[in-house]
């Protein structure tokens, strides 16, 4: 999240994806970072993601990746 909020302020499109576990969290620490759109826009994909095959994360990318493209070329929602 630290990373994303240097990106944005640079001016650099930015989409968190992270699994589902971490949706408190997200909100949580783009709050406390002063940019609440970047958890607003963040792309999360169902949990876990540790300790499943390739093609397993291959899915789980796919069922988002239209969401990331459209958070990194509409800007924040």
């Amino acid at each position: 999240m630290h990373d994303l909020v240097e990106y944005e302020t640079r001016g650099i499109p930015s989409v968190m994806v992270a699994s589902s576990e971490f949706v408190g969290a997200t909100k949580h620490q783009a709050d406390a970072l002063g940019l609440r759109e970047l958890a607003a826009q963040a792309v999360f994909v169902t949990h876990p993601i540790q300790g499943i095959s390739d093609e397993e994360v291959r899915e789980k990318a796919r069922t988002v990746f239209d969401d990331i493209v459209k958070g990194l070329t509409t800007g924040h929602k």
